[in-house]
């Protein structure tokens, strides 16, 4: 079925560009619709918005029908925020409305959409040879999702632009051969394929729309998948928090960046081979009464194998220390986690808080003889968090993906902390810290014309999403963070670890010689 949209003076293909349209079968006997044209409409069309032109439906009936299938594509739907005519996968348009927590300006919008299309045209993923991850998309994003204005958004930009590498140049035979995904081994893992990848996954995403290209790149558990998978969790989870970023702005481009992050990134045989094990083990010897995450963390600090397992100076904490010193101990920690389906809403919000609380008291690890400051490891899961309460909403993956990627995630979460030196949570302190920054959530705008890479303002605002998730269960036993007074806290404390003097985050948050790298975070 050829089916074209005309809005304005400008001729769009929106099959093409949303990814979403369904052919009803009772309309098979029907081939072509010459023309849908979008009268007078805003943002989202709806069925009295269209007209049809030439239309071979003969049947009022199949005319209702077809329009409400139209209109099933173009009406907005909160939960599943779909993809609008202008935000394609070579296009960025960032709507006004769609902000997350506070309301936002057509102009935020306009100049949000702006600087996220120039840096992915112009950039490359990592900014240097090592593998530092290109942030300007987090960074646009997590100011435009808190409030930030204009000036805000355009000086984040300007502050992280000048060291960026331009885009590399894309080779088409790779691009031709990557159609044929078998041969895709012979470029994962290699930065250089980064814009092969990237131009493959538009053109996948443009003909197939993103919910088909990420199910079977990423959720449909075939070899090729997992492997994705895998890739998708390393770079200490930034192609997830990219990925994150896509979903819940419903940008198809920014999605295909997150593919493209993914398959560039290495899936080390050690960390693949962790994750896959764990699940097998947790599915084979299922606990008959799963452990909390707190209880894991605690197992984890108290033994000597898992917390003295990563050296400070190993080179990668995780393959170098823990995997290699006490691979046996952690997987028996990690396939103790077991998510009934049931609870997978709770579940969530439960990894969400633990992930946040854990960070804050190991910020306050050495305080008050040193400066509170989140470790920037353990940060990125707070950071990525989100990304799991928007992926329950999709009702288009399945129930079981859901679990599985949540139950990756919070073995992620315990491999990490092992990883940071397995530093010592003491109950009460959050309680008695009181911020130099103040307390509330108004604080966190300090953070708009901060001058970092973003991770500060993503830290704040995946707090200020962690509290809006957690306040319906905060009358569970596991919920510790609670109240105006200690959200209050949390957000000072993330204000203050930034503005304090030294660097703005300590590396290896469990080990005493992270807190001597810089004598200014002695108080």
């Amino acid at each position: 079925m050829a089916i074209f949209g005309r809005v304005g003076d400008s001729r769009v293909n929106p099959c093409r560009h949303l990814g979403l349209f369904r052919v009803p079968k009772s309309m098979s006997g029907y081939d072509r619709v010459n023309t849908i044209r979008f009268v007078g409409c805003g943002r989202f069309p709806s069925v009295g918005d269209v007209e049809l032109d030439r239309c071979p439906i003969q049947t009022r009936m199949h005319r209702t029908a077809f329009l409400r299938s139209i209109n099933n594509i173009l009406t907005h739907q909160t939960a599943r925020r779909r993809l609008t005519t202008m935000a394609t996968p070579y296009n960025i348009h960032i709507a006004p409305e769609n902000v997350g927590l506070c309301r936002q300006s057509e102009e935020a919008a306009r100049k949000a959409s702006e600087l996220l299309q120039e840096d992915l045209e112009k950039h490359h993923v990592f900014f240097n040879e090592d593998g530092f991850h290109n942030h300007i998309p987090h960074h646009i994003l997590a100011l435009f999702g808190t409030g930030a204005p204009v000036s805000s958004l355009q000086a984040g930009y300007n502050h992280n632009t000048s060291y960026q590498r331009p885009a590399l140049p894309m080779h088409d035979t790779v691009i031709s051969d990557l159609q044929s995904w078998d041969h895709a081994s012979a470029y994962l893992g290699k930065e250089k394929h980064y814009p092969d990848f990237l131009r493959f996954f538009q053109r996948e995403i443009a003909s197939h729309g993103s919910e088909s290209v990420l199910t079977t790149y990423l959720f449909s558990g075939t070899p090729a998948a997992d492997d994705m998978l895998a890739r998708l969790y390393a770079g200490f989870l930034h192609p997830l928090i990219q990925l994150m970023y896509g979903l819940e702005w419903s940008q198809p481009a920014i999605i295909a960046e997150a593919l493209a992050q993914t398959a560039v990134h290495s899936a080390t045989p050690s960390l693949k081979s962790f994750l896959l094990e764990a699940e097998s083990l947790s599915r084979t010897n299922k606990p008959p009464s799963p452990l909390s995450i707190t209880a894991l963390l605690s197992t984890i600090r108290s033994s000597p194998s898992l917390s003295s397992a990563a050296h400070f100076s190993d080179g990668n904490k995780i393959r170098d220390g823990v995997l290699a010193r006490a691979r046996a101990e952690m997987l028996d920690v990690a396939s103790r986690v077991s998510i009934p389906a049931s609870s997978l809403a709770e579940s969530t919000a439960q990894m969400f808080h633990d992930a946040l609380y854990t960070a804050s008291l190991a910020a306050l690890a050495f305080f008050p003889a040193k400066h509170p400051k989140f470790d920037f490891f353990l940060i990125h899961h707070v950071n990525a968090a989100p990304v799991f309460a928007t992926i329950n909403k999709l009702d288009w993956i399945p129930e079981e993906t859901k679990v599985r990627m949540l139950e990756w995630k919070v073995r992620m979460d315990l491999l990490q902390y092992a990883a940071r030196g397995a530093p010592e949570l003491k109950g009460g302190v959050l309680e008695g810290y009181v911020p130099k920054a103040g307390k509330g959530e108004e604080v966190v705008s300090r953070l708009y014309d901060f001058e970092d890479d973003g991770h500060a303002v993503k830290l704040a605002r995946a707090a200020l999403v962690c509290r809006e998730l957690c306040e319906w269960y905060e009358d569970r036993e596991w919920m510790v963070i609670k109240g105006e007074e200690l959200w209050g806290r949390v957000f000072g404390l993330i204000v203050d670890s930034v503005e304090a003097p030294g660097p703005n985050w300590v590396r290896g948050c469990g080990f005493e010689e992270a807190w001597k790298v810089s004598a200014c975070l002695f108080r």
